[in-house]
């Protein structure tokens, strides 16, 4: 029997898994029995970037690819009552309850983590029917404002400067952050959890264009001692990335909002009055419940650019670069067969 960490919407565990003996089925078993999602509704991910996994009970486990230490990602399949728009999971699942350290952030789904060659830079979508300014939900002392940070690679990074530094042009210095972090905590972020040697990782993340995801916000959700609840506009799910209980400095009891489209992060902030300058708006709230008037705001805002269709479904949309590609798994096969970065989504 082996450990593999298994994510689920209501958390992160470890189950004990035989290689050399299960069936699908047996797997499947085993994430029932952690998870209490039935076989028949189980979508089941691995890899990086995470991808569905063909599940036939029959065949043996060796059929899926896993390799001992891997993570799978678990979400229960929509329901034939449930809106098309909700029936993909995000690469890291997760509900409004969740809550994560550093341990827990592993791969993004919200997420991205840094790659060789860099990942293909991806146009995120614009909105739909969009109006003269940024979308808004109206929230107790104010308004629960989107504000969009540039489509560049950094963007993560961008909005996690704007909540706490006030300064998009500090990102390199968010990615800094995240360095040191893991160059100096040798045994949270481990090569088994990063996936590749640590050199590589911090050198890869420093460059301006890679990509950050959940392990980036576990590193700065600590950092600054406050909770980052990234909502994902396509499925309304709220993941919260929040300090350690047990750091060597208090939580200071607070929260910041991003908002996740599928491939790109923006972050959202309070005004106090529509138009109100960058300088007057509030970038970190108190944590309350996940039932608390800013959580329920950003809901409604992922509703509502959810209607303009404002977010991109990472494993079927389609791309152009000379030729068609579908989905982020052929994007990044074709920027490391020839090199190219950007492409266009249509």
């Amino acid at each position: 029997m082996a450990p593999v960490r298994l994510r689920h919407p209501k958390g992160v565990m470890t189950i004990q898994v035989d290689f050399d003996h299960f069936t699908v089925q047996d797997l499947q078993q085993e994430v029932f029995a952690a998870t209490e999602i039935p076989p028949s509704l189980q979508d089941l991910k691995a890899g990086y970037p995470p991808h569905s996994l063909t599940l036939i009970p029959e065949l043996p486990l060796e059929s899926l690819g896993l390799k001992q230490g891997e993570q799978l990602i678990v979400t229960q399949k929509a329901e034939a009552s449930r809106e098309p728009s909700s029936s993909r999971s995000q690469p890291v699942a997760a509900t409004s309850t969740t809550t994560r350290g550093p341990m827990t952030g592993l791969t993004a789904s919200q997420t991205r983590e840094p790659e060789t060659p860099a990942p293909a830079r991806i146009a995120a979508p614009a909105p739909s029917s969009r109006g003269p300014g940024p979308d808004y939900v109206e929230v107790d002392g104010g308004y629960l404002v989107h504000r969009i940070v540039p489509d560049d690679n950094s963007c993560l990074f961008s909005s996690v400067a704007l909540v706490f530094e006030q300064d998009i042009k500090k990102a390199p210095k968010i990615r800094q952050i995240v360095a040191d972090e893991i160059r100096k905590d040798m045994l949270t972020w481990s090569e088994a959890i990063l996936g590749r040697p640590r050199d590589e990782y911090i050198s890869t993340i420093l460059k301006p264009t890679s990509w950050g995801g959940a392990i980036e916000l576990s590193i700065l959700a600590k950092h600054y001692l406050t909770e980052i609840a990234s909502v994902d506009v396509e499925t309304g799910r709220i993941d919260h990335f929040t300090p350690p209980s047990d750091g060597p400095q208090p939580d200071s009891g607070n929260r910041c909002v991003l908002i996740y489209s599928g491939i790109h992060y923006d972050a959202a902030t309070i005004a106090p009055i529509l138009d109100a300058p960058d300088e007057f708006h509030q970038t970190v709230v108190p944590r309350e419940t996940d039932g608390d008037a800013v959580l329920v705001a950003a809901k409604k805002l992922a509703d509502a650019l959810r209607a303009k269709k404002a977010y991109t479904n990472t494993a079927t949309f389609d791309l152009r670069c000379q030729k068609g590609l579908k989905g982020e798994k052929e994007a990044r096969a074709h920027a490391s067969e020839t090199g190219h970065v950007e492409f266009g989504e249509y």
